[in-house]
């Protein structure tokens, strides 16, 4: 006889009348599931947790009638139970530079989780503050039991704290550190290196890039495809300066139309993002010149914008979703257990 049977046996499932008396403040609990499906308190619990001894129909049963309620597990005593919070933190630094890129990393991330008992939770960073704070702030109150974040520099100070304390985390971003981590990055040596040998190809002789601020990782990544495309064809180049990435649109758009305005006017742009691109885009019309003949540009699109756009745009996807997919699921293998960190590294290709 199943395990629960044996536990619930000369149990009855209660009438509806016990939906009745859960009012619309009334929290459900565990004690509200038995209730409601004539099972014990513990064999509730165990079913939600997923206990293979508990027979798959009675788990199944359990967790529907859970979602129909309401019920989510009160964290605190999951907690002290465990020593676990089932949320996962993903700290993210609000920019305009990449279009969608919180919701499609979100979308992946939640994909990963589905079907698990973990949560994610949002910290926002803001610039004007260091960017371990919230870090240090998650891991010292053990408000998750893994970290997600963005935006890696070379000597990373969150990934050395993390590591000093062998808290879970995997990082959207690579750094230099002698020690090895877990991260999903996107090759940016290969997305400029492209790009500028496109440009090339199709006949542009001057070719500009801008770049993400030079404390970030991606920017060294960046610059390095970009420099040996251009040395390897012996074109002329520049790295604009005064904006970057993280420059606001509207600077960025005024920039250029100077830039365009003087001599040597570069006729290639390569743009790390789809907020720059139109920028361009803005600067190269406010000119009167023409995208494909007098300016030429390749974009890193991670959005369907550009699929709308006409003239059409060279762009090399980025795809975030699948980032926040891989984050997901390589930040729930290092928290079930110890992983070799070769096996929590993912670098997506162009």
């Amino acid at each position: 006889m199943p395990l629960e049977d044996l536990e619930d046996k000369g149990q009855r499932a209660m009438p509806d009348r016990m939906a009745e008396k859960s009012g619309p403040d009334t929290k459900p609990t565990l004690r509200t599931i038995a209730e409601l499906t004539g099972l014990a308190v513990t064999t509730v619990s165990r079913a939600l947790a997923d206990a293979p001894q508990i027979a798959l129909e009675t788990r199944q049963r359990v967790r529907q009638v859970a979602g129909e309620i309401g019920y989510l597990p009160d964290r605190a005593a999951q907690r002290l139970r465990t020593g676990r919070t089932n949320v996962i933190s993903l700290v993210l630094d609000p920019h305009e530079e990449i279009l969608g890129y919180a919701t499609s990393m979100i979308n992946g991330l939640t994909e990963a989780l589905r079907g698990t008992p973990y949560h994610l939770v949002i910290t926002p960073h803001f610039s004007d503050t260091p960017q371990i704070d919230p870090v240090r702030h998650i891991m010292r109150n053990r408000m998750a039991d893994g970290i997600i974040f963005t935006r890696t520099e070379p000597s990373d100070e969150r990934v050395k704290l993390l590591i000093e304390n062998n808290f879970p985390f995997i990082c959207h971003g690579r750094t230099e550190l002698a020690t090895a981590h877990p991260y999903v990055d996107y090759d940016n040596y290969s997305f400029t290196y492209q790009a500028a040998r496109k440009l090339i190809a199709a006949g542009s002789r001057r070719l500009l890039i801008i770049l993400p601020p030079d404390r970030f990782t991606f920017a060294h990544h960046m610059r390095h495809g970009f420099m040996t495309a251009v040395r390897e064809e012996g074109v002329a180049f520049e790295i604009a300066r005064g904006v970057t990435l993280d420059s606001k649109s509207d600077d960025i758009r005024d920039w250029l139309y100077r830039r365009m305005g003087e001599p040597a006017r570069p006729d290639g742009f390569i743009c790390g993002g789809e907020v720059s691109a139109l920028s361009v885009m803005a600067a190269a019309y406010d000119h009167q010149l023409e995208l494909g003949k007098d300016v030429r540009l390749v974009a890193k699109q991670t959005s369907g914008l550009f699929d709308q756009v006409r003239p059409r745009v060279e762009t090399i996807y980025e795809d975030l979703s699948e980032a926040g997919l891989l984050m997901g699921r390589l930040l729930l293998r290092r928290i079930a257990g110890p992983v070799p960190v070769h096996e929590l590294q993912a670098l997506q290709t162009v």
